[in-house]
């Protein structure tokens, strides 16, 4: 059994409520703890760091469920990281740059809502440049990285500004998590 936390980094706007956010954190805690132990943060509910460093250290695997603003992670969800991430927790000092993470047993995965379509990553020639969602957050993953964690396959919701197919989406989430944790 496999200790999962799921970080719900959504930051509340008029256009952006949350709600799609919830619905995907509730699905991905039904559907993991049939087999693993989950346990929650929702950022904008406030937290205590030490009780968030100490979810940090139980879990095997941490989840990042987030909407993607200005082609990064909420600024609440940076907040928190730089919150909780503190040194000789979560990093220490390295012979190299970036090389004295100390999580080095634990794994992430990015769960991502994009306002971008999926057609948006693929075209060299648009705003995006052809660059992937992972290349596209780069500075989120080398901070894990910074850490010691492992990426897990990346999860992507597309268009999600405009009334997305919450099914769909809740089967693309179901799938990538069978597949990625092996139920």
């Amino acid at each position: 059994m496999t200790n999962i936390l799921i970080v719900n980094g959504h930051d509340y706007y008029d256009r952006a409520q949350g709600k799609l956010t919830q619905t995907l954190v509730a699905a991905a805690v039904s559907q993991l703890s049939a087999q693993h132990t989950v346990q929650t943060t929702t950022v904008a509910e406030g937290y205590e760091v030490e009780q968030e460093i100490q979810k940090f250290q139980w879990a095997d695997v941490i989840i990042f469920q987030t909407p993607i603003y200005w082609f990064s992670i909420t600024g609440l969800l940076k907040k928190y990281i730089d919150d909780i991430y503190l040194p000789n927790i979560f990093f220490g000092k390295a012979v190299g740059f970036g090389r004295g993470g100390l999580l080095t047993d634990k794994k992430y995965m990015l769960s991502l809502t994009w306002g971008a379509s999926a057609a948006a990553f693929s075209d060299p020639a648009g705003f995006l440049e052809g660059k992937s969602e992972d290349e596209v957050l780069f500075s989120v993953h080398k901070t894990q990285e910074y850490c010691g964690l492992k990426p897990l396959p990346t999860f992507s919701l597309y268009s999600s500004m405009r009334e997305p197919d919450v099914e769909d989406g809740l089967a693309k989430l179901e799938a990538h998590l069978k597949k990625t944790f092996e139920l």
